[in-house]
């Protein structure tokens, strides 16, 4: 390969800002809502002295930043230390980035059809091995006249089958033979490195992550990702050695120099288990949260050692840090402070000197404005959300104590959550029926929590003149959604709402979890990117917990929460399947059941899941008819979880409704579902809830993630903006202090509950639903702009589809054929801005005294 130098632009911080935020303003008109008196309103932008993501998270990260390419998973550097090859593999196409660490540039990015995860540098310092990825193969690469990087070989490993790939690499100290995994296809594989043949391959009982040699070749490590284990092979027969219980979803391995000891990241808890190898037993477990009482959400997913063996790094992907441990007494390690990084770190390394720390960020510092979205007869989808997201290398010097102290104080300063926000969350400026503390009282018993799809808050909303809207890119507005739109109106327009998930892979879990695993975040851009792997976010697959697949939170999901706690649940549609077998695109016809532990007997069985074939209207008939009994036998659970899905749409395929008859009844469904709660007997302690799972199906002209959020409840304040950012946790925290539920995660803990949308004093007056404004019988006809494109479309679940190619097709349908997509504007940004920086007079209803 021709040598090549990339310009490598370094991002020192501060960051400068992103964008002007843009104010809201009455409409004037009498039924407009007002603009809610806060004490501070945070708008789109960058601060100072660090970054607030939109999901209520702040990144102030240490050293020097390089951007190197997609979703960065791991890093090795060259036998001189001059060099690091970065595997880039996210949903763009997987790249190897070559960068010069002395000059801090990216020399090179090697293209590779598929890869994940592993890499690994030959011991002669001539050979570079990378994963094949859903090739189920290995790529041998030559490194030649110091920093060149060349595709020489591809080597199979595993015959190719889809939903399978190849994952974490080692290579035997003599250099003879390659060890491989394959996370879904569940196997071990051996390779011999002078005929390039696979010597031998084993089956897994659960999915594996990586491998790792001793460094004395006599002994081979396997994380089994989803069992929850170390397992120990002979490095030359594959014969079986034992194994070691470890923390949920054990993924990076660390040996220590004097092989006694090895240390396992375990992403699914908040803590490195360090294993005594001639024991086989877990001596000990290293605390990584940086705080003592955190619920899950830390994600320690990679660990190195120092030269000597006495510090640890460890790379906490949700907390966006590194923490530094001192491992040098076996069984007393100890934690000396904290390092603020990038977005979602995955990874952390000692420069081969010791003088520097290496940091991969896997979501980088910014999700980057798109002004040039993609237009007809553009030839990629590089602007689609799920590539937007540029992971980073950053270089800092190895912290001496007192710049360690000062990291960590920065590392605290910045954190969204803290124990004092895990049962007491920060307090509200008014009286709210929202309790202040987990276990307080409510008036509030019922909740309805409603989970739609895929839309940004101006493809529906930005033509609302009193909230923060961009009418240009409104695609689906009142005389489309004319419920939506008198929710906002009637209740409280919500206006600054971001969902926390890319897509619906981490967005179901999001949605129900307030937490997206290690294991949806590094699986999902490569399935969405590629077609490789498959989709477990909701259900699906073996068991691997109590609570689901691998893909399952540690403690579970908020009906699991719920259960325990003596909390009622019941599920329409959310994580439930047929009992009957599928056929062709649909999931096959009732009755349903849930998809994981938590849900079974507990799902509404004649309430069809995911199907666009199936109207949401006839979802809330069978909604409706359970709700009926509940209203005479006063049994109503106090949680119902309900999904109305089709405001996804089928684009234009032929022979289905068209995008706008499918947000029309959609819309439609929503309203009759809280018009009966509001007409009901239990009105006056209900509360629903609405959300989009994620946004990523439609422009906005803050942020991608910016999205649909509604309320409906006596104890809604009526008529008012409120301007708050609030995110998926947030409304989770919300519905947790109602029912009595402490925090899931990290995330919901650290989340501002929506007090400003709701009162103390109520007012029962009902909701009355408007039937449709436009048709909603209306269907695709063959020759629709991107009927042929929509038809190859694959439905079954709700993210197959490129959704680029989606978003494009929606538009025109409704714009017309020769219309050109807009640009929406995506950036992660979020800084606080004074009051009175906002349009709008104080809210004549603020009850504070």
């Amino acid at each position: 390969m021709r040598h090549r130098l990339i310009a490598a632009t370094l991002l020192p911080l501060p960051l400068p800002l992103l964008f002007a935020a843009r104010t809201a303003t009455a409409s004037g008109t009498p039924e407009a809502p007002k603009a809610a008196a806060t004490a501070k309103i945070e708008r789109p932008g960058r601060g100072k002295t660090d970054t607030l993501l939109p999901n209520g998270w702040r990144i102030a990260p240490a050293g020097k930043h390089l951007q190197v390419g997609d979703l960065p998973l791991s890093l090795v550097q060259s036998p001189d230390g001059r060099y690091a090859i970065v595997a880039n593999n996210g949903y763009a196409k997987p790249t190897l980035t070559v960068v010069d660490l002395k000059r801090f540039v990216v020399l090179d990015r090697v293209p590779l059809e598929s890869s994940w995860l592993g890499l690994a540098w030959h011991p002669d310092g001539k050979r570079v091995y990378a994963s094949g990825g859903s090739a189920n193969s290995v790529y041998e690469l030559s490194w030649q006249s110091g920093r060149q990087l060349k595709v020489e070989a591809t080597i199979p490993v595993a015959e190719k089958k889809k939903g399978t790939f190849l994952g974490g690499l080692a290579i035997h100290p003599d250099g003879k033979r390659l060890f491989a995994v394959n996370p879904l296809g569940q196997t071990l594989a051996a390779v011999d490195l002078e005929s390039r043949r696979v010597l031998k391959t084993v089956p897994l009982d659960a999915e594996p992550y990586t491998c790792l040699v001793s460094r004395d070749g006599k002994a081979l490590y396997v994380s089994s990702w989803g069992g929850a284990r170390v397992l120990l092979f002979d490095p030359d027969t594959l014969e079986a050695r034992g194994e070691v219980a470890t923390g949920e979803h054990p993924s990076a391995l660390a040996e220590s120099p004097d092989g006694a000891r090895l240390f396992v990241a375990c992403a699914n808890t908040n803590a490195v288990w360090a294993i005594d190898v001639a024991s086989r037993k877990a001596a000990e477990q290293i605390g990584t949260s940086l705080f003592p009482q955190a619920p899950p959400g830390s994600t320690p997913n990679a660990v190195a050692l120092s030269g000597d063996g006495r510090m640890l790094l460890v790379a906490n992907a949700d907390n966006n840090t590194v923490s530094v441990v001192d491992v040098s007494r076996p069984g007393r390690s100890a934690p000396l402070g904290t390092i603020p990084t990038g977005w979602y770190p995955t990874g952390a390394a000692f420069s081969r000197d010791g003088k520097r720390l290496l940091v991969l960020s896997g979501k980088g510092l910014t999700s980057q404005a798109n002004p040039r979205a993609p237009q007809p007869g553009d030839p990629g989808d590089a602007q689609y959300i799920a590539a937007l997201l540029t992971g980073t290398l950053s270089v800092l010097d190895v912290p001496d104590g007192k710049t360690l102290a000062a990291y960590t104080q920065t590392a605290h300063r910045v954190s969204a959550y803290t124990d004092a926000k895990r049962l007491v969350p920060d307090p509200p400026a008014r009286r709210s029926a929202i309790p202040s503390r987990v276990g307080a009282p409510s008036p509030i018993r019922h909740v309805f929590y409603v989970v739609r799809e895929n839309r940004t808050y101006d493809q529906i909303l930005g033509d609302v003149k009193a909230g923060n809207g961009d009418a240009s890119l409104c695609l689906f507005g009142e005389e489309v959604t004319p419920n939506a739109h008198a929710l906002a109106r009637e209740f409280v327009l919500l206006d600054n709402f971001y969902v926390d998930a890319e897509v619906s892979a981490d967005g179901h879990s999001f949605s129900t979890a307030a937490y997206a695993a290690d294991s949806i975040e590094k699986l999902w851009p490569q399935y969405y990117g590629r077609g490789d792997g498959k989709f477990l976010t909701e259900g699906g697959g073996a068991n691997r917990n109590a609570y689901g697949n691998i893909t399952a939170p540690a403690e579970g999901y908020i009906w699991d929460h719920a259960t325990r706690a003596g909390v009622s649940v019941r599920s329409y549609g959310e994580f439930a399947v047929p009992q009957t077998e599928a056929k062709d695109d649909h999931p096959g016809p009732g009755p349903y059941e849930g998809s994981v532990p938590g849900l079974l007997g507990h799902v509404a069985p004649s309430y069809p899941p995911w199907d666009l074939s199936i109207p949401d209207g006839r979802r809330v008939d069978a909604w409706l008819a359970e709700f009926r009994k509940f209203e005479e036998d006063g049994r109503l659970p106090r949680l119902s979880i309900i999904r109305l899905g089709n405001d996804h749409t089928s684009g234009t395929k032929a022979g289905m409704p068209t995008p706008t008859a499918m947000i029309a009844e959609n819309d439609a469904a929503l309203g009759r579902i809280v018009e009966a709660i509001s007409k009901s007997r239990y009105w006056k302690e209900s509360a629903v809830f609405v959300l989009e799972d994620d946004a990523q199906d439609g422009p906005d002209h803050v942020d991608a993630h910016r999205s649909v959020a509604l309320v409906a409840s006596p104890y809604a304040r009526r008529g008012i903006v409120d301007s708050t950012l609030y995110t998926t946790s947030a409304m989770l925290r919300t519905i947790e202090l109602i029912l009595g539920l402490a925090p899931m995660s990290q995330y919901d803990a650290a989340a501002r509950p929506m007090y400003g949308a709701f009162g103390a004093t109520p007012d029962t007056r009902p909701f009355a639903a408007i039937p449709p404004r436009v048709s909603i019988d209306e269907i695709n006809d063959a020759e629709a702009w991107g009927a042929e494109a929509s038809a190859a479309m694959d439905l079954r679940e709700a993210d197959r589809v490129p959704d680029r190619e989606l978003n494009e097709i929606i538009w025109k349908s409704v714009r017309g054929a020769e219309s050109p997509m807009p640009p929406p504007l995506r950036a992660a940004f979020v800084r606080p801005v004074a009051a009175e920086d906002v349009a709008g007079a104080p809210d004549p209803d603020d009850d504070r005294k």
